[in-house]
């Protein structure tokens, strides 16, 4: 027979498979088999390795293949693959363009002191320097009515209910790289993703691969896009260049196709600018630590949910439990999830935090014994009675929400005065959200303390699900990694660090009040587990 395996012990076992096998197509990514024998015919030998003269011009057009015309805008005469440079120029913005229209960006790469229309050798990329957004709605005082300075074309396009109609945004950056190592490759073992930017051709018995060209769509960040509007005759562009390793090419390649098939799955552009943020800003060896922590962060997320639910579930009594800290943290999370979506956040948070607000609303059924009986389409809601434990840990909580309404109401009520004057919102409903929400980030950790306060009464934490509490701990370290990683308001950032500490009081209690896991509790509850075995009498 087999040993019965848990369900615990089963996620985990697939998560390590999970991590093996990715850490194992990761090194197929960025690993290339060179060709063994180099004066073989099989082999493929760069055009760079004979030293050419190039140039590098980049020219705008209408239309992705030039029909219709195009232009010049810049043209880099000494063109050194490994030298790294930045250049400024102001692009003219053609008639079509500026009325809601696209414009593309023609790389090439060519002979030096040959037209790149009239060179056999040259490679070339197209790319959008335009791509399609909502503008962002105009923020005014709720008190004065005064809203912010704004253009003359976007007060009309404002007065004309256009806010929920795309507008063309200019691409403020265009980053071009060259895979500057003299690689041989291997005919039989090329690469896919290296053979859609290849171009070759045949010298004597040799077959020649022209320069490995490539126009880098992850550093096109949404923080540098312009609205672009009928009065922009000219914009900046700033060009720039850098070599770059064969391995980080094909693993660019990679993520520039995984981002493009999130936007085919209804991703927006800011959802998948998030994805664009963790590649960019940081460097591949932090971003490997990025990949780990996300996927622990992932599996304690899972294994939060599940203990959590099953503790919930087996739920009988509220001894020793804050229900008025459940019914908070319920209120705080649903506030929370509304604040993220107001925000317009990335769905890297903004799902979780979804999840998170059901479950809070169940703990809310379970920890209130409501049960809801429909009639008809009318619901009605029943409330179990308190017996007389769970009474006297009731009379704590409450003891514990009077001391704190004493100094919260005031700062949140003073708090959301001083933003309506000051401050400037979208509507009503987003001051009402930020106001909710800001009280909540600021002082919602002190909503965590009526549960201290009825462990420090109790002299017990045995009532506590500590194997949630354990998972939810190493998330919450785990947050304070992201918090640096993805765009999140400033606000949800610091409720990260602030969550710690609580943490680490929970922890000091759990030290402080000793469970004994061979005996039931003083509630009458087994601690986390049941015991295992059947019994016997002696």
């Amino acid at each position: 027979m087999f040993p019965k395996t848990s369900l615990t012990s089963l996620i985990v076992g697939v998560f390590l498979l999970y991590v093996l096998h990715t850490c194992w197509v990761m090194f197929g990514i960025v690993y290339t088999k060179p060709c063994e024998k180099p004066q073989s015919d099989s082999c493929i030998s760069p055009y760079l390795a004979g030293k050419p003269r190039l140039q590098l011009s980049v020219y705008t057009a209408l239309r992705p293949n030039a029909d219709g015309g195009h232009s010049l805008i810049h043209r880099e005469e000494e063109f050194d693959v490994n030298t790294r440079f930045e250049r400024s120029v102001n692009v003219s913005l053609p008639k079509k363009t500026r009325k809601n229209g696209t414009l593309y960006a023609m790389v090439f790469l060519h002979q030096a002191g040959v037209s790149p229309w009239q060179d056999p050798h040259q490679v070339h990329l197209v790319t959008q320097l335009t791509t399609y957004m909502l503008p962002k709605p105009p923020e005014i005082s709720l008190i004065t009515g005064q809203d912010e300075p704004q253009k003359p074309d976007q007060q009309k396009q404002s007065s004309d209910s256009e806010l929920d109609r795309p507008v063309s945004h200019w691409r403020s950056r265009l980053t071009v790289n060259v895979v500057s190592e003299n690689f041989l490759f291997d005919r039989e073992a090329l690469p896919g993703d290296v053979h859609r930017y290849m171009r070759v051709y045949q010298s004597g018995k040799k077959m020649i691969y022209l320069p490995l060209l490539f126009v880098d769509e992850l550093s096109n960040r949404v923080k540098d896009l312009m609205e672009i509007n009928s009065s922009s005759t000219e914009l900046p562009l700033t060009i720039s260049y850098d070599s770059i390793a064969l391995g980080k090419l094909r693993f660019w390649i990679h993520m520039q196709d995984a981002v493009y098939s999130l936007q085919q799955f209804g991703f927006t552009e800011k959802d998948a600018d998030e994805i664009k943020g963790i590649f960019v800003d940081t460097n591949l060896y932090f971003l490997a630590l990025t990949f780990f922590v996300a996927a622990f962060h992932l599996l304690f997320d899972f294994l939060a949910f599940k203990n959590d639910i099953s503790f919930w579930k087996h739920k009988k009594s509220m001894v020793g439990m804050s229900s008025k800290a459940v019914l908070w943290r319920c209120f705080s999370t649903i506030v929370i999830f509304l604040y993220l979506l107001d925000e317009q956040t990335s769905l890297l948070v903004l799902v979780p935090a979804g999840i998170g607000s059901l479950i809070e609303v169940w703990k809310v059924k379970k920890a209130f014994k409501i049960h809801i009986i429909w009639r008809g389409l009318t619901p009605t809601f029943l409330f179990g009675k308190l017996d007389e434990s769970e009474k006297r840990t009731g009379e704590y909580d409450t003891l514990a929400m009077k001391y704190l309404s004493y100094l919260l109401y005031p700062l949140c009520i003073g708090g959301a005065g001083y933003a309506l004057v000051f401050v400037k919102y979208k509507s009503w409903y987003s001051w009402i959200i930020n106001s909710l929400v800001n009280g909540v980030y600021a002082f919602g950790f002190l909503f965590m303390l009526p549960q201290l306060f009825v462990n420090y009464k109790l002299k017990s934490v045995a009532h506590l699900p500590w194997k949630a509490f354990m998972y939810k701990a190493f998330n919450t370290f785990i947050d304070d990694v992201f918090a640096f990683i993805i765009t999140m308001p400033t606000s949800h950032r610091l409720a990260c660090f602030r969550d710690d500490v609580v943490f680490l009081v929970y922890l000091y209690q759990r030290w402080l009040y000793p469970v004994d896991k061979t005996r039931v509790n003083e509630y009458g509850v087994s601690y986390d587990e049941k015991p295992k075995g059947k019994s016997h009498k002696d």
